[in-house]
């Protein structure tokens, strides 16, 4: 067993994803399809996984964090739990976009893309910004792994990973759906 053991996460879309590696090994990978809950079962999933190598928390010694883009509230939860985990247990975390995750395993010459709202896609041509264009615009892609695929990717990228690590963050290329109320704030009556 490598003395570097590479734990990696994501929760970008309707899944919640952990691997956990042993230098390049990946000891085990799952996935879980879920559209909500990803937050309380994000932490009791990496935990059966350490428990199944008779490892625990301090045997971490990288984290690899799916920064999206994807889904606004599991981009956040992953970010944040990497953030945490990696403070607390004294030890890097890595942000590695879907884009890249993708490219790992991406048979060659395919542009990798993953689907967005209302019939378009992230796509991400090599050298230019990520961007979102209407899907029928966008030939010869590579979509993303499954989740526990998608998990090992973000692992193996992060245990590849050479410092400085910057803190990871989450990659958004589209704007929020969230807008305000459009009615008028109640009045608040002091006393």
């Amino acid at each position: 067993m490598s003395d570097l053991i590479t734990l990696g996460f994501d929760t970008s879309a309707a899944h919640c994803a952990a691997a956990l590696l042993s230098g390049e090994e990946v000891l085990t990978a799952r996935s879980e399809d879920m559209a909500r809950g990803q937050a309380e079962r994000l932490m009791p999933l990496i935990e059966e996984m350490l428990a199944s190598h008779a490892m625990g928390w301090t045997d971490v010694t990288r984290i690899g964090v799916g920064v999206g883009p994807g889904n606004f509230s599991g981009i956040r939860i992953s970010v944040s739990a990497a953030r945490g985990l990696a403070l607390s247990l004294g030890v890097p975390a890595v942000g590695v976009t879907t884009f890249e995750a993708i490219a790992l395993t991406a048979l060659n010459g395919k542009t990798p893309a993953l689907p967005a709202p209302q019939d378009q896609i992230y796509f991400a041509p090599v050298g230019e910004a990520p961007r979102l264009v209407p899907s029928v615009s966008a030939t010869d892609v590579a979509l993303p792994p499954i989740g526990a695929q998608l998990a090992s990717n973000i692992a193996r990228i992060a245990a590849r990973a050479a410092p400085p690590f910057a803190r990871p963050a989450p990659v958004y290329i589209r704007p929020a759906d969230a807008a305000p109320p459009r009615e008028a704030p109640p009045v608040i009556l002091d006393d």
